[in-house]
């Protein structure tokens, strides 16, 4: 099944979901266009031969549009299309897919933009489980291929056991935004993977809505430092030139912030 014929069945059963259980309701043709897109893109040709598709789909809408998206109904129901055109073209699934809702002022009113990647772990272990940090020394093994997508616009790749966040110059990750404090949060790599501690930050962290003062941090998960969005991820970046070049996304406005890359390990991201 070839992208447009997966954008189009995937239409058609947007379609008729919607018809059922809610009628009059319609989802944004360029919502069907991405979510297709991100399907394919990121599904993975396994060494039996099988594919697999990604699990964790993430929309990222403008905050005025947020609301209409909060419907559990409506969610379900591109859930439900998601799994079935997936399963259609030939694509498996490790566990059962999720998707959330964030939002980023930077988002047109008419776009949207959507994530997707592979859970890497058992949905059991969830962040709730206790975590012993131990010390800074102790790292253990650094997680392979995690990256934080900055504000929907640039890849920030995670290659240090300690990333700190924050609009002062001598975080790894610098973002000039007035929102973000100055220290405001930690990236930690304990047992294998990563941890997101808030440095008592003023706008504080949060991790897929919730407010916390640490979470261990799985593919999909959405950050938010006082409202600027970070999502991390795993395994392989989205193979999307947008993505890995320093230009502006093509629907880019004026105001839209850009990352700048001072070394490997460290970058700022500013307004321009």
């Amino acid at each position: 099944m070839n992208l447009k014929e997966l954008e189009a069945r995937l239409q058609s059963l947007v379609e008729v979901d919607l018809l059922k259980a809610l009628p009059g309701r319609n989802v944004e043709d360029v919502i069907i266009q991405k979510l297709a897109s991100a399907i394919q893109i990121n599904t993975l040709s396994m060494d039996d031969g099988s594919s697999v598709a990604p699990d964790i789909y993430t929309l990222i809408v403008h905050p005025d549009n947020s609301a209409r998206w909060q419907d559990q109904q409506l969610l379900a129901v591109l859930l439900h299309s998601i799994t079935t055109v997936a399963q259609e073209a030939g694509f498996r699934f490790t566990i059962s897919p999720t998707i959330t809702v964030s939002t980023d002022e930077k988002i047109p009113l008419n776009d949207a933009q959507i994530v997707a990647s592979h859970r890497i772990e058992a949905m059991a272990e969830t962040n709730a489980t206790p975590l012993d940090t131990g010390s800074l020394e102790s790292t253990g093994k650094l997680p392979e291929n995690a990256f934080l997508i900055v504000e929907g616009v640039k890849v920030f790749p995670l290659t240090l056991p300690v990333v700190n966040i924050g609009r002062r110059l001598d975080n790894q990750l610098i973002i000039d935004d007035p929102r973000v404090s100055r220290n405001h949060a930690q990236l930690r790599a304990i047992k294998g993977r990563y941890v997101v501690f808030d440095l008592n930050s003023t706008g504080g962290t949060f991790v897929n809505g919730q407010r916390a003062s640490q979470s261990v941090l799985y593919p999909g998960d959405v950050i938010s430092l006082a409202g600027v969005a970070l999502i991390f991820g795993q395994d392989n970046p989205p193979p999307r030139p947008d993505l890995k070049s320093t230009a502006p996304l093509q629907n880019s406005t004026a105001e839209r912030a850009t990352a700048v890359f001072k070394d490997r390990s460290t970058a700022k991201f500013k307004k321009k």
